[in-house]
């Protein structure tokens, strides 16, 4: 007489189910890390009690060692205006943003020289500020 049961229960455990969420978890990490953007130059920026985000088109960026940078490319002052042009020549009149990444130990007047050049070619000026805790 056969008194063993049919069904053994196995004492092993899969792992595949595991490894199916572990995997689904890195995708979405992965992918939602993408979607921040942040800005690959060092500079320090003034703080502001409101802070609006804007579509960010054009970027010009002035360093502390007042070096200027055109979308994060090194440029020459004197080839700001033309550089401008051609990356504004596209866009309709007013429609064309320039955002202001300046450090805030830059003088003054290096930010008027540059928003002025924007200005002149029609194209809506923004500085970029961090917001006050």
């Amino acid at each position: 007489m056969n008194l063993r049961s049919k069904n053994r229960i196995n004492a092993e455990f899969s792992m595949s189910s595991m490894t199916d969420i572990i995997f689904l978890l890195l995708i979405f990490f992965m992918l939602t890390s993408n979607f921040v953007t942040p800005s690959g130059l060092p500079v320090s920026l003034p703080s502001s009690k409101t802070s609006n985000i804007v579509m960010q088109k054009i970027s010009v960026t002035i360093t502390p060692d007042l070096k200027y940078y055109l979308n994060e490319k090194p440029v020459a002052f004197a080839d700001i205006e033309p550089q401008l042009a051609a990356l504004l020549q596209d866009t309709q009149e007013g429609e064309g943003v320039v955002v202001l990444h300046v450090d805030k130990t830059v003088p003054v007047e290096h930010l008027v020289k540059v928003a002025g050049i924007a200005t002149d070619l029609k194209a809506k000026v923004t500085l970029a500020t961090v917001p006050t805790e």
